[in-house]
């Protein structure tokens, strides 16, 4: 990830829809993390090599129910992709393009745990470690 802390910072004014904001507010120290995760699903959505994010990450921003999370699984197609990358990597013979798609998937995969976890949260089970 990029330097959200320590790092020179510029300020900037959104105009954004009042409920979008008020989302933000409550993640106010995160926001550039957000905008970078945003920007890079902005910049996957043109490369095929990255199938599958833009449904998931357009699933979860539909604020489904904890019980439907709970349900979400990848696609066979979607699992065979990452099941390839993860061999390549284990070998270390992923090329540039695949190592930045491998950590794509590996950051898709730490936002669907995180609300699995929360869901199971709200509903009142104990997270587990499947995703």
């Amino acid at each position: 990830m990029q330097c959200y802390t320590r790092c020179k910072m510029s300020a900037i004014t959104l105009k954004l829809p009042d409920g979008l904001a008020e989302r933000l507010r409550k993640h106010e120290d995160r926001l550039p993390e957000i905008l970078e995760l945003g920007l890079r699903e902005l910049t996957a959505e043109g490369q095929s090599r990255f199938d599958g994010a833009a449904e998931v990450l357009e699933f979860l921003a539909s604020l489904p129910d904890p019980e439907e999370i709970l349900k979400l699984r990848p696609s066979e197609r979607f699992a065979g992709r990452v099941e390839h990358l993860l061999e390549k990597n284990r070998a270390n013979k992923l090329n540039p393009e695949e190592e930045e798609e491998w950590e794509n998937y590996q950051f898709l995969e730490h936002l669907v745990r995180m609300a699995k976890a929360n869901a199971s949260l709200k509903l009142g089970l104990k997270p587990s470690n499947n995703a």
